[in-house]
């Protein structure tokens, strides 16, 4: 398949460009601006071509959950109103509330995104059907005992044995033990000795609250870097959410294993964990960095571009600095281009994946054009994206994606039922 996007403007280039793919990778990009006329033509006169987001870190099916259990404690949400509905959840479900979250960040510009949820197989189908990429998580959890921690590990192996039906370019597994309060010590080994013999990114929930610093300090004499490293799960393919209460110890460490952190500020910050993602003090240290949004049950929005204001503002705010993080380095990093874990480089460039968004600059948020980055991270929200291309395939156009209303129909009738009390 070929395509060829016409009258784009890109950084670098002082006049429009044409950019060819084909197969799903940029081939070539023409400052003349030339057409290809055997290609499938895009115009994009008006509009400036950017790569797509990366949301490093969600739980995508939670659409079915959002504003379930809002302005609550972390701990108390998760007993009392999120697992509860989770242990409700069929398959379907889980297929349906992926779509939605597909829907909502296809619409606001993200091409690819790193998963950790119930139902595989659910979750594939639906990123398959949705024309997105991403690294789906098989979920370890124990909390309630060695027959959950079973479950989990034969459904982890019956998936890899079945991967076979996927497309590896768009789909791909990592394991994902939930949290060190939720996984016993004998199955984070068992995680880790999974994810060598596959060679599988391991992604975990970390140090999100003090609450947890003081459980592992409590329960085993460390803090919670050292307590992952000492079982063997610290290293390159290693990905930790949250990662808000480090100490420098922890940090030298981290950039030692070449492990990548992810940054949810807004799930965060409603949470109120209390702390903020030390940014400063990782890029001191060159650590491999991403940004998510969390589950919408936790956000309550996918669009990163909310995500990436939030986050500089955190940075300047709480370190008193109005440099701390630079508008280009959120877009950066939103974009992938300080992981390579990720699995996106954030480049546009020929041999690079098509996974590409079109700006429209011409919105009021977008004007007056003196500085894209800037407008792009303070002012845009995921609206001033026009149309949104994975791998060679465009998937939104002039802000429309295929099956937008049954999505949203179908989500909201299965959130309806989840939600409603069961019977006494």
């Amino acid at each position: 398949m070929t395509l060829c996007i016409h009258n784009a403007m890109l950084e670098g280039y002082a006049s429009p460009v044409s950019l060819l793919v084909t197969d799903g990778l940029i081939e070539r990009i023409d400052p003349r601006g030339a057409r290809v006329d055997q290609a499938q033509c895009l115009d994009a006169r008006g509009m400036t071509l950017l790569p797509g987001l990366v949301n490093a870190h969600t739980h995508a099916a939670m659409t079915l959950l959002r504003g379930a259990g809002d302005d609550m404690p972390l701990m108390t949400w998760l007993q009392e109103k999120i697992w509860p509905a989770e242990a409700r959840l069929t398959e379907d479900d889980v297929y349906w509330g992926t779509r939605l979250a597909c829907l909502e960040m296809i619409r606001s510009g993200t091409t690819a995104f790193h998963d950790g949820y119930w139902h595989f197989h659910a979750v594939a189908r639906a990123v398959r059907d949705s024309g997105m990429k991403a690294a789906i998580g098989l979920p370890i959890v124990d909390a309630l005992g060695a027959d959950q921690g079973e479950a989990c590990k034969n459904t982890a192996q019956s998936v890899m044995q079945e991967m076979d039906r996927y497309d590896p370019r768009w789909i791909r597994p990592v394991i994902y033990p939930h949290a060190i309060y939720s996984v016993s010590t004998e199955t984070l080994r068992w995680c880790q000795r999974f994810a060598e013999i596959h060679d599988l990114t391991l992604h975990i929930h970390l140090s999100e609250t003090r609450g947890e610093v003081e459980h592992c300090l409590k329960q085993h004499g460390m803090r919670p870097v050292f307590y992952l490293d000492r079982l063997g799960l610290l290293h390159q393919r290693t990905l930790l959410a949250h990662a808000v209460f480090l100490d420098d110890a922890e940090l030298d460490l981290i950039a030692e294993r070449k492990v990548t952190l992810v940054t949810n500020p807004t799930s965060n910050l409603k949470l109120a964990c209390g702390g903020v993602f030390p940014y400063k003090r990782m890029a001191k240290r060159s650590i491999a960095m991403g940004m998510g949004t969390d589950g919408a049950a936790s956000n309550n929005s996918l669009d990163m571009f909310q995500e990436m204001k939030l986050f500089s503002l955190m940075q300047k705010h709480t370190l008193g600095d109005p440099t701390a993080l630079p508008a280009q380095v959120a877009l950066q990093i939103a974009m992938g281009c300080h992981a390579r874990i990720l699995g996106h480089s954030g480049i546009i460039a020929p041999g690079e994946p098509a996974d590409l968004i079109l700006i429209n600059t011409h919105t009021p948020e977008m004007t007056p054009p003196l500085n894209l980055h800037s407008n792009l991270v303070y002012a845009a929200t995921g609206h001033v994206v026009d149309t949104t291309i994975i791998h060679g395939r465009i998937v939104m156009q002039n802000r429309i994606v295929a099956d937008e209303d049954h999505i949203r129909d179908e989500v909201t009738k299965r959130a309806l039922a989840l939600t409603r009390s069961p019977a006494p």
